[in-house]
């Protein structure tokens, strides 16, 4: 019973909750600093995977429509608002198209030239909001392993002290302090290891929605390239 009575206390005393609440204020500190970075790195992957989604699965709903239209004036008229990447680049160079032809010389090659700066430029702006968050992925990816280890090195030159201090250099009275230090270790993967998948994952799936938005700005471009082809 007492051989029970010793592990049981021993689990407890290295339990995460009494881990931190025995740490060093400087541990404690690293371990508070990475469990926020965890929390946020969840917030923005939960966040932007759905940003993500939408704005692929509303690009390519809008394209499929886009290429089914016949007249192209009714469809800016209907589609000038939605929200959807695709849609803000076609209305960008619809905009630009009736206020180049509107004019009453027309300089074709010009007009062709600040439509594909329009659109290129529409395109550039929408993947840069969907890029929103993903520098922060990133620098919690590098650096919370950096931090982890800082705390774990502070632990342990802390247990050492106390050793010192103590002259008992027995596995118990070493194993709590060196526990407490890994401890911070093991946080800082927790919170670069998911950090780090997230970002590649995402930066992967937003490299497919800008080639698919440049695709579809290129196709526009091409349209009305041809309609330029017909005016007077």
């Amino acid at each position: 019973m007492n051989g029970i009575t010793v592990v049981t206390n021993t689990q407890a005393a290295l339990s995460p909750v009494a881990l931190f609440l025995h740490a060093d204020i400087v541990v404690k500190i690293v371990m508070l600093g990475l469990l926020l970075a965890s929390l946020w790195t969840w917030t923005i992957i939960f966040g932007r995977a759905g940003v993500l989604r939408r704005a692929d699965r509303n690009s390519t709903q809008f394209e499929r429509d886009f290429a089914k239209t016949s007249d192209i004036d009714r469809f800016y008229q209907e589609n000038a608002k939605a929200d959807v990447p695709a849609a803000r680049i076609f209305t960008a160079g619809m905009n630009e198209w009736r206020k180049s032809t509107a004019k009453n010389r027309l300089d074709k090659a010009a007009t062709r030239d600040r439509l594909s700066l329009v659109m290129a430029s529409a395109s550039a702006g929408e993947v840069e909001d969907l890029s929103r968050g993903l520098n922060i992925l990133a620098t919690i990816g590098s650096v919370c392993p950096f931090v982890g280890l800082f705390g774990t090195v502070w632990g342990i030159m802390r247990s050492f002290a106390d050793i010192a201090a103590s002259q008992n250099t027995s596995f118990g009275a070493v194993a709590p302090g060196i526990a407490e230090a890994l401890f911070a270790t093991a946080l800082g993967l927790f919170a670069a290891i998911p950090a780090t998948i997230a970002y590649n994952r995402m930066v992967h799936r937003l490299d497919g929605i800008e080639a698919r938005l440049n695709r579809f700005a290129d196709g526009f471009h091409a349209t009305l390239s041809r309609e330029l082809d017909t005016e007077a």
